[in-house]
């Protein structure tokens, strides 16, 4: 079995290092909030309440609270069974 390898020329991989830029241009201007002390303490906390939703979504949501920041989802099934107060 021979397995053949497609190679663009050099002009033909122009567009895709455009786009490359673009959204390494894009990911550069989000603030990333990080995950600390505080929000680990939530985490325990909400689990020791009985809050019972995927682990990275509930450690998104811990994040979100410890640091008062506006979250967005389309995922409100989840995130609506996280407290808005603590």
């Amino acid at each position: 079995m021979e397995i053949r390898r497609q190679t663009k020329l050099p002009h033909q991989q122009i567009g895709a290092y455009r786009e490359f830029t673009r959204q390494i241009d894009t990911f550069a201007r989000w603030t990333v909030l990080p995950w600390e002390t505080e929000s680990a303490d939530l985490f325990i906390k909400l689990r020791r309440d009985g809050i019972r939703i995927g682990t990275m979504d509930l450690k998104i949501a811990c994040i979100a609270m410890i640091h008062d920041a506006l979250l967005l989802t389309q995922n409100t099934v989840d995130f609506a069974k996280v407290p808005a107060e603590v």
